[in-house]
């Protein structure tokens, strides 16, 4: 430990293992070039060519202990993974079809039975199970304890009926991480109790699924989910019946972090084409990106994104080393998220009229860059975050 009064050491150097881990990734995505994602997204097609090359590598299961046949390895790694997997021009599409497998069973490998984790994680891992993320519901939509999704008890498990929107990958998925209310909200001392997490069987005639027709990222799905009478044993309850939203917060930081790398590699790869197109496209003569009113722009996107990138790796070394990271796993969300589309805006003004070209790309990296405005959560709750809980503001909603 430094001693008062000594400079911080602080060490930018490249972990020779985080290296190598955005080689392998680089390997397997040059064999998904962007017209296989563009194909994809076109004919809303789920990428399972990518998916399974993916999991063959050992990749799905980096973030899931070794005991249980993952990789052990901590949100830094699986940031990097992400990372590069959009930056490849897989974007969106490429990331969110491993996303929730990478991530989403955080809950149950911090709070599951061990018979819960030794039944679904070496699967999870293997790439063998697919999941599925149930939290949000049309009427409540960031306001997780006002949800109506009830599971009440029979016999040794629970019935669970209700309704979710925005389920990714509920169409290929077997499980679902699923959020219900146990007890009425009216009956807990506050609305962040009674409310319990289960993983349930998506592959059940009590279970409908849609897709939501939407803007972009439509190789994998975004569902609404209707559960009518679903059995639940409870044996696949994750933790205690009532502690389910305290659950979830456990990997909220974690989500942001990731979330925000997806956004970090999108940038990077509109950036990539349009530096590739300025300093091709000629026109009165000389290359476009001879003239400033098309090279800052790129630069200044270049600035915004390497920025993002340092708050990224401050916030996954802060949840890697247990330490509080609430403010920096929002930073770095809201910067990569923003820097990110603007990246992306900035290569379709580039490309001009061809930027509206689906040949180009840069319009399907647009629209999925500009998920992330949005999704998990909007840029405006994490600004509400920043006021309330690291400037001492009064709380505005």
């Amino acid at each position: 430990m430094a001693q008062a009064g000594a400079p911080a050491i602080v060490e930018f150097s490249e972990n020779p293992d985080h290296q190598l881990i955005r080689e392998a990734i680089r390997e397997i995505c040059a064999r998904f070039p962007d017209e296989y994602w563009a194909s994809h997204d076109e004919t809303r097609t789920f990428p399972w060519e990518f998916y399974e090359a993916m999991a063959k590598g050992g990749w799905i299961g980096i973030a899931i202990p070794a005991e249980f046949g993952g990789g052990g390895c901590g949100i830094t790694e699986a940031s990097i993974v992400l990372e590069e997997v959009a930056a490849s021009g897989a974007c969106m599409n490429g990331a969110s079809s491993i996303h929730l497998s990478i991530f989403g069973m955080h809950p149950v490998v911090v709070h599951g039975s061990a018979e819960l984790k030794r039944r679904y994680l070496p699967k999870v891992a293997a790439g063998e199970l697919h999941v599925a993320f149930g939290v949000t519901e049309p009427d409540a939509g960031l306001d997780t304890t006002a949800i109506r999704t009830r599971a009440v008890p029979d016999g040794d498990g629970y019935r669970v009926s209700g309704q979710k929107v925005w389920t990714s990958k509920a169409l290929e998925s077997d499980r679902v991480l699923l959020l219900t209310r146990t007890t009425p909200a009216h009956e807990c001392k506050r609305r962040t109790e009674g409310l319990t997490l289960f993983f349930a069987n998506l592959r059940d005639p009590a279970v409908g699924i849609r897709a939501i027709p939407k803007l972009g990222r439509n190789a994998v799905a975004s569902c609404e989910v209707t559960y009518d009478g679903l059995y639940v044993d409870a044996a696949d309850r994750v933790g205690e019946e009532g502690r389910g939203f305290y659950y979830l917060l456990d990997g909220l930081n974690a989500e942001r972090v990731l979330v925000a790398a997806e956004a970090l590699g999108t940038g990077r790869a509109a950036l990539r084409r349009a530096v590739a197109y300025a300093g091709e496209r000629t026109v009165f003569g000389r290359p476009i990106g001879k003239n400033q009113g098309v090279a800052f722009p790129l630069a200044t996107a270049h600035a915004r994104l390497g920025a993002a990138e340092l708050a990224i790796r401050h916030a996954s070394w802060r949840i890697d080393h247990g330490l509080p990271c609430g403010e920096q796993a929002n930073m770095a969300k809201f910067l990569a998220a923003e820097a990110g589309f603007e990246a992306a805006d900035a290569a379709v003004q580039v490309h001009g009229g061809f930027g509206y070209a689906s040949e180009y790309h840069v319009e399907r990296y647009w629209r999925e860059a500009r998920l992330m405005r949005i999704a998990p959560i909007p840029q405006e709750m994490i600004l509400n975050y920043l006021a309330e809980h690291v400037l001492g503001l009064p709380r505005s909603y």
